[in-house]
């Protein structure tokens, strides 16, 4: 049951004068059962070895323009759905590259759903209701900014979240972490099994920009908006988000719902990477236009004829 994306082709994409971006998707992906080190396995300022920033949205653009052709089918097809989960840090970019990558999509076969603090509605049900309710129908492409995988990360790191949620004790002892991991995983198995495809992209920003793009939100007046104090508080809490991110994409990365790491210091490079294993999850579901049959066929030869017959 593995969602069948070729890690290991090289992606040597012509961008710019002449110039080639290089990676393979098993550079950015997490190896289901593997032992993740932020620090030692994922280079947030990765860039392939190429600086073209401008070239490489060129090519962003033509993965753009692959993917609405590919929704179209999806959407015919009424098959299969697709989810596209981003967590990340504040700061590191996700509403904007869900806006750049998805930019040529439908409106009609794509629903975005943003999680913030559950409601006191939400707090009466369990904690994969909400992102139940929001999962896209067949033929269509969901996307989550946030997702239920903020109650192991937000939750964790805040544990006087938990007390909240008025949960029975067996629900909020020491291995409430790994129990919800595992409800996680059996949860994206049941949807993959049913023909919802699961991916999930982790914007991996360092410290160091997450500072610089705060400044900035503070310094500019056009980006005062973007900011928070809550932002800042959470800043706080660095290593511990690190450890609960680390936990998360250790336990949760499965052949069936795999995480990608994406480096996120250069928007530019985050954008590419995933409109490439955006792209790369299509190709493989070998998306083809429903056939009509013979009866259907002679249908509309006949409505055809009358069509032409009509006079004006």
């Amino acid at each position: 049951m593995k969602i069948e994306v070729d890690l290991d082709k090289k992606r040597e994409i012509e961008v710019g004068d002449g110039g080639r971006v290089k990676f393979r998707l098993r550079d950015i992906a997490v190896e289901p059962g593997s032992k993740v080190n932020l620090k030692k396995d994922f280079d947030p300022d990765f860039t392939g070895g190429y600086e073209d920033k401008a070239g490489a949205l060129e090519h962003v653009a033509k993965n753009v323009e692959r993917l609405s052709a590919m929704q179209e089918t999806l959407y015919a097809q009424d098959i299969y759905s697709v989810l596209f989960i981003f967590q990340a840090m504040d700061a590191a970019g996700k509403d904007g590259a869900i806006r750049h990558v998805m930019s040529g999509i439908n409106p009609q076969g794509c629903q975005v759903t943003s999680f913030k603090a559950p409601s006191a509605d939400d707090l009466d049900h369990d904690y994969l209701r909400r992102a139940s309710v929001a999962l896209p129908g067949r033929g269509m492409i969901g996307i989550f900014n946030r997702s239920y995988y903020e109650e192991v990360l937000v939750v964790r790191v805040h544990p006087e979240l938990l007390v909240k949620q008025k949960l029975p004790p067996q629900a909020r002892g020491k291995d409430v972490w790994e129990k919800r991991y595992k409800e996680i995983n059996n949860f994206e198995k049941y949807l993959r099994r049913n023909g919802t495809i699961v991916v999930k992209f982790f914007l991996n920003v360092s410290k160091e920009e997450q500072k610089k793009r705060f400044l900035a939100r503070i310094d500019e007046p056009d980006k005062n908006w973007k900011f928070s104090p809550a932002d800042f508080a959470e800043r706080k809490h660095w290593d511990d988000y690190q450890g609960a991110f680390e936990d998360m994409l250790s336990n949760t990365s499965t052949d069936w719902a795999p995480w990608f790491v994406i480096p996120a210091d250069n928007k530019w490079f985050a954008r590419l990477a995933i409109s490439e294993v955006v792209t790369a999850v299509f190709e493989k579901l070998n998306l083809k236009m429903p056939e009509v049959d013979d009866a259907r066929k002679a249908e509309l030869a006949l409505i055809r004829a009358e069509l032409l017959a009509e006079k004006d």
